[in-house]
């Protein structure tokens, strides 16, 4: 299954933050409300916003604005909308109680890994030394 390029640019900037437990379900042939649900943990509060936040700028960096968010009082359950996609950021207790993944059960799971950039090697290059 292809992922929207959103959807990938969404994950890396989450796992920069060390979310955990990143998915996408699909909900496109599921729903009109959006096309998918980006799921995450986050372990304290203070993850949760700078998840959200790092999410925030990145797609900003990428032309995309943020419609809708909320939960930034509690921290337990952080909603970013943007309209085709809408990120959960969940406290691992919140997680599991409210369980989008069983609720939306006839969604396509995607389980996103972190997948670092790719780096071309850095050749050193030999320092002339001067001669005593």
């Amino acid at each position: 299954m292809k992922l929207e390029p959103i959807v990938k640019v969404i994950a890396q900037a989450i796992f920069e933050k060390k979310g955990k437990d990143v998915k996408a379900l699909n909900l496109i042939n599921i729903t009109t409300v959006t096309d998918y649900f980006i799921i995450c943990t986050a372990e304290s509060d203070t993850q949760a916003k700078a998840i959200a936040d790092h999410i925030e700028h990145t797609l900003i960096e990428h032309g995309v604005k943020v419609w809708h968010k909320e939960g930034y009082q509690g921290l337990t359950w952080v909603l970013l909308d943007y309209v085709d996609v809408v990120i959960h950021i969940f406290r691992n207790e919140y997680r599991e109680f409210y369980n989008l993944e069983k609720l939306w059960g006839d969604a396509p799971v995607i389980e996103l890994k972190d997948e670092p950039e790719v780096k071309k090697p850095v050749r050193k290059r030999k320092v002339a030394t001067a001669k005593e």
